[in-house]
């Protein structure tokens, strides 16, 4: 919970520390220890670095007013005026319309001088509020005034009437809130921030330029101190074995229509960057207007191959990594970065053609689940596990590396990225210009509220926030695969974090000496490709029997390597027993924990706005990789169903002596068992219909008896055979097909996802509660 305990000597004349100084968000600073003789405990003293609550004075700020006739307004200006359709540049045609649409938008709504007061009223402050408590405030003088019996009963009838109407009004302001934003997290766990924590302070309250452009320096520095301790070395000829002999190749776009650009800006997030020159919202509603000059922009980019500069500048906003550090400290923020809206759009249509053709063509790597449709950290961890609980059963131990780096997206190197796009992808011809022309050239700005800094370039990296990043990163690291295979070493990636394993058989340590050997190839072909591993955060886990264990671990330590009892991957706690104990304790403590915020903000909810409340903060975590806990012990599962009827007797109002089941039935909440089961017969069904992982779909096998039998063609799989007894959990290869053969046909046989979702939740809910 973000708390420090700063004394760290004895305290007691006994020698035992018992006078504790714990503090959360405090810069406290232990100066000494005294026994001043009035106690058998020694006095401590101690300094607080804070600041004094004052009243802050009124602030001016520049606003424009937003209602619902600008929208009109702003659309009738851009048809009366003339569209850009001459042949210029592509620079010079954006930069005449972000000109455009700022004029409009000084018309239909200037910039206004504002005088706020520092601390704004509730928002479900109205007339009718302030008219109840004047109401109110009379019937309690009167009553102070006379002492009568009667005017105290008024002023507690007039006091209940008051209260009763703030308690809607917030109930109905908090519900709208968390309706409109039942998908968006960041304003679910700010709107319970502010519910519980009231009074917050801002570590931007009071940034300068100054202090941005220390960022922006510091920012800058990081990488380039990465990239010079990157040992550097050529290329060699070894690396150019992995150019693949692809036969088709992506050389020149295809135009976009209006109907596509149309379907783009619908599906793209309503955030705005301060380079916007009107917000996202309003462009969002307007764009119809404007849709020749956007289409002209957009195809004039495909064709020349050219980016427009002005889209290449980000907005970077220093995000502290975690509450409670010190916010003085540079190291404690990461860059949070936001591109404008044309920008993404752009990209967005570029990454349409760009996925398919690499869809199309199978280029990417078959172990790479990051950033790719259908797949997730749950079918990365899934093939993962399922392949260690398979060595368990054939009596091996399992060693498991997650391998980290340094910020690998940031590190990216642009000539060796543009040269795998060539030789490995196909990109040739006004593609590669393109994004040439994409990755050069850009620049960020550190920017909070009025403060900003100058302009720094980027030579290296990803563009951070957009929308082709991530396939970037991913077509990066594609020679990364072969040079595992060299080895012969089982792996799976997701984005930057890859995970190497191996099997060990009683006798055989040579598959240890080859996994470390893969290790060494991997930090050499990073280094020659400027990415860092980093080795004090690269952990081992060793799976299987205890004494096995024990024999690879005393092996691994002549090599001076730390093995962990646990491991953190991907979110998920493992242990050597893959029993999944201390992943669940995790997920109990923290639901509990916002369960316990929940429900100081309940009287505030609505029963609608609470459940979805529970969903984005509890259930979601319940559900997170739960498919990992097929076949688990009983007592893992029972945690996590603690948690859930917890959360059903929140919603509900019921007490802690109540039977649950009928609460659960009436939410039509599945249990954790089945919501586990659920999960895998999902994962079973997109697997069998091409919505899944490839590497899922390999480990499911069709069941085809050699002669005529009744269960030819009923949709069976294949059971295969494990240690049960010896082992309790079982794999997903084997409970896939298990849990799978034991639903009707009916819903086996279903068409689509969807349809199968429907009737899969209705033969559980019927089977949980019957």
């Amino acid at each position: 919970m973000d708390f420090t305990q700063h004394v760290s000597v004895p305290t007691h004349n006994r020698g035992h520390t018992l006078d504790l100084l714990i503090t959360r968000g405090l810069m406290a600073n232990v100066t000494s220890v005294v026994d001043v003789g009035i106690s058998d405990h020694s006095c401590v003293f101690f300094t607080i670095k804070g600041s004094v609550t004052q009243r802050l004075p009124k602030r001016t700020v520049r606003t424009r007013c937003l209602h619902p006739e600008v929208a009109a307004n702003f659309t009738s200006h851009l048809e009366h005026s003339q569209p850009n359709t001459l042949s210029l540049s592509v620079d010079i045609s954006v930069q005449n319309f972000n000109n455009k649409l700022i004029s409009i938008m000084d018309k239909v709504a200037p910039l206004k001088i504002k005088t706020v007061k520092a601390k704004a009223p509730p928002p479900w402050r109205t007339e009718e509020t302030k008219r109840l408590k004047k109401i109110r405030r009379v019937a309690e003088r009167n009553w102070r005034k006379t002492k009568l019996t009667i005017h105290y009963q008024i002023f507690k009838e007039k006091l209940t009437q008051y209260n009763k109407f703030i308690k809607h009004a917030k109930q109905e302001y908090y519900s709208k809130l968390i309706a409109d934003n039942f998908s968006n997290p960041k304003i679910l766990f700010s709107t319970i921030d502010r519910l519980i924590n009231p009074i917050s302070s801002s570590p931007y309250s009071t940034l300068s330029s100054l202090k941005c452009e220390e960022f922006a320096v510091h920012f800058t520095d990081k990488i380039n101190n990465i990239r010079f301790n990157i040992t550097q070395r050529p290329l060699t000829v070894q690396s150019d074995a992995f150019c693949l002999p692809f036969k088709n190749t992506l050389e020149s776009f295809v135009l976009i229509d209006a109907a596509k650009l149309r379907k783009v800006i619908s599906q793209l997030k309503s955030k705005t960057c301060s380079l916007d020159p009107i917000p996202t919202s309003l462009f969002k509603s307007v764009s119809l207007s404007c849709e020749e000059e956007l289409l002209n922009i957009v195809n004039r980019s495909l064709q020349t191959g050219i980016f427009p500069t002005s889209l290449k500048t980000a907005i970077v906003r220093p995000t502290l990594k975690k509450s409670g550090l010190d916010v003085s400290d540079l190291d404690n923020y990461r860059p949070v970065s936001n591109l404008p809206f044309l920008s993404k759009i752009l990209e967005k249509l570029v990454f349409i053609q760009l996925n398919d053709f690499i869809n199309k063509n199978n280029i990417l790597e078959k172990f790479q689940s990051g950033f790719r449709s259908h797949h997730s950290t749950e079918t990365a961890l899934v093939k993962v596990i399922n392949d260690l609980r398979s060595n368990f059963d054939e009596k091996k131990t399992s060693v498991l590396v997650l391998l980290d780096l340094s910020a690998a997206f940031d590190t990216v190197d642009h000539s060796i990225l543009l040269n795998r796009l060539h030789d490995m992808v196909g990109i040739t011809g006004t593609v590669y210009s393109w994004f040439e022309s994409y990755l050069t050239g850009r620049d960020f700005i550190v920017s909070v509220n009025d403060a900003s800094s100058g302009r720094h370039g980027l030579t290296c990296g990803v563009p951070q926030g957009s929308v082709l990043g991530p396939t970037l990163f991913n077509l990066y690291m594609l020679p990364l695969g072969d040079v595992i295979r060299r080895h012969g070493i089982n792996f799976h990636s997701y984005a930057d974090d890859t995970q190497l394993y191996v099997a060990v058989s009683p006798d055989d340590m040579g598959p240890i000496d080859d996994l470390l050997s893969c290790v060494l190839d991997i930090e050499t072909w990073m280094g020659e490709n400027f990415l860092k591993l980093n080795q004090d955060k690269t952990d081992i886990l060793i799976v299987g029997p205890e004494a096995e264990r024990e024999r690879v671990q005393s092996y691994l330590s002549t090599f001076n390597l730390n093995v962990c009892n646990k491991v953190k991957n991907l979110g998920v706690i493992l242990d050597a027993d893959l029993n999944f104990e201390a992943h669940a304790n995790q997920v109990t403590k923290t639901a509990f924990y916002h369960l316990r915020n929940i429900a100081r903000v309940r009287p505030f909810l609505s029963q609608a706005s609470a459940e979805i409340l529970i969903h984005a903060f509890i259930t979601s975590r319940i559900d997170y990789c739960n498919a990992l806990l097929s076949g688990a012990k009983r007592n893992t599962v029972n945690r996590l169903q603690l948690v859930q009827n917890s959360a059903a007797r929140l919603l509900t109002r019921t007490r802690k002596k109540e039977h649950i089941t009928p609460i659960l039935k009436s939410l039509h909440w599945l249990p954790v068992s089945f919501r586990i089961d659920f999960k895998v017969l999902l994962l079973v069904y997109k697997s069998l219909h091409g919505t899944g992982p490839s590497f899922l779909s390999d480990l499911l096998l069709v069941y085809d008896p050699p002669r005529a039998l009744r269960s030819t063609g009923a949709g069976l799989l294949v059971v295969p055979k494990v240690r049960t007894k010896t082992h309790g959990e079982a794999s997903f290869q084997h409970c896939g097909p298990r849990l799978w053969n034991s639903l009707p046909e009916d819903v086996r046989a279903s068409a689509t996802v969807e349809v199968f979702k429907k009737k899969l939740k209705t033969h559980l809910f019927s089977k949980a509660f019957t």
